[in-house]
């Protein structure tokens, strides 16, 4: 019998690992309940805008290496190895949602092949194996942790170039059948699973209250006359610390920070572990969406209603058509909330969104979005934007504000279109002189 790997879910994570391991020369069978998902990969419409990934769908569907199916029955039983790569929302009480993972559990019971192995790549909360090896009930078949640590906009890239590979097992073997797959030199930490669970819960969690600080630290500088920017190289330059996410921003979002840091939050209330230094985050980060509502305010010097505010960017970063908890949906629903008329423009949203255009006007480019308004927001740091023909869009705008929460353009460029910038972190106009005692 071949040795097949099934990868259960077509999301990011799962067509990233089917098509990752098919380029590794495995084959690959990928099942999704979503027939017109599947039938569209079928004819190499990827609907993710992932650099390189449709490419490779296309490839290895063409040398018949990857293949595509809508039920388990065609996937499972001949596979040695079956990747669970399925969704874990939050529930109403940001507790995880595992109605997937345990339907599929189930039926994995009755479908797995003797002496398969199935690895858990989706975010469970830790102690999941050691319940999903109970629903198996299957002594024959093992179970393993291996969490994703996938980015979206470069997720095929991570997945070929791993920093690491986090493998939670009660078996060595399993562990190293899993670690085999991946046929990488990256370093490979072998723990037992409930660690491994935790670890990707702990990864982006911090992640998050990094960038939580990063915010706090810019508006700090806004309040003394420090540049934030010269801080972060500072503080990133020491080696304890690190650059990497060390940047101001309108707020952390996308479909993985929020959602797992409530989601630890909750694991922690739920084991009676409390973790004041989650809240403050979540609570750093609201806080920090609320405040870029009244740098607009105080940068029009005006009440918000009735202006028109042209926004650069929705998506929660660039590189991604991705809506999911980004911060541009909070912060663009207060202004509408303030009567404000907000025309948005995104490169990476093409078609209309659902529920985006209740409490806005969704453009087709950045002089729609701009043009007539008393004010820029860009609020996601799409390349494109900073090489932007700012003299042409300058004479189409009414005001001559543009704040910009990413730091991303360059304040003299754009002053000699007439632009002023206010930019995340700079001092505020009427901040008084910091005496010293």
């Amino acid at each position: 019998m071949d040795k097949i790997v099934a990868v259960v879910g077509a999301g990011y994570v799962g067509l990233t690992t089917a098509a990752g391991m098919a380029h590794l020369g495995h084959r690959v069978v990928c099942v999704d309940i979503d027939e017109q998902k599947i039938d569209r990969l079928r004819h190499n419409h990827v609907d993710l805008a992932e650099p390189n990934l449709p490419e490779l769908v296309a490839r290895y569907l063409r040398h018949g290496r990857l293949s595509f199916h809508t039920r388990l029955e065609h996937a499972v039983p001949a596979a040695a190895t079956v990747f669970l790569c399925l969704p874990t929302p939050a529930s109403p009480e940001d507790a995880v949602d595992m109605h997937a993972i345990d339907t599929v559990t189930h039926r994995l019971a009755t479908l797995a092949r003797p002496d398969s192995t199935i690895v858990v790549k989706s975010t469970v909360p830790p102690g999941t194996n050691r319940r999903l090896t109970d629903l198996l009930q299957r002594d024959d078949v093992t179970l393993v942790s291996n969490p994703e640590f996938l980015r979206e906009g470069s997720s095929l890239h991570d997945f070929l170039n791993p920093q690491r590979i986090v493998i939670g097992a009660h078996c060595s073997a399993a562990a190293h059948h899993v670690a085999q797959l991946y046929a990488t030199d990256a370093p490979v930490l072998t723990t037992d699973p409930i660690s491994a669970e935790m670890i990707k819960y702990a990864t982006n969690s911090y992640l998050a209250m990094k960038l939580a600080y990063s915010n706090t630290l810019a508006e700090l500088c806004e309040h003394t006359g420090a540049n934030i920017t010269d801080v972060l190289t500072g503080i990133g330059h020491d080696s304890r610390i690190g650059a990497s996410y060390l940047r101001p921003g309108p707020g952390w979002g996308g479909p993985c920070l929020p959602k797992d840091t409530r989601a630890l939050l909750a694991i922690g209330n739920a084991t009676g572990c409390d973790i004041p230094l989650l809240r403050a985050a979540l609570e750093a980060n609201a806080h920090h969406q609320r405040r870029v509502v009244k740098i607009v305010e105080h940068a029009l010097h005006r009440q918000l209603a009735g202006c028109h505010i042209g926004v650069l960017g929705m998506t929660f970063k660039p590189g991604t058509n991705d809506l999911r908890d980004s911060p541009a949906l909070p912060i663009t629903t207060m202004l509408a909330a303030r009567h404000a008329h907000v025309h948005a423009y995104d490169p990476g949203l093409s078609t209309p969104v659902a529920g985006l255009t209740d409490h806005l006007t969704l453009t087709t480019s950045a002089a729609e979005a701009l043009a007539g308004c008393d004010l820029a927001l860009l609020l996601t740091d799409w390349p494109e934007f900073a090489s932007l023909p700012w003299n042409s869009l300058a004479a189409r705008m009414r005001g001559n504000i543009v704040v910009d929460t990413r730091n991303q353009l360059d304040p003299t460029y754009l002053a000699e279109a007439g632009l002023h910038v206010r930019a995340l972190g700079s001092p505020l106009p009427d901040l008084p002189a910091v005496r010293t005692a």
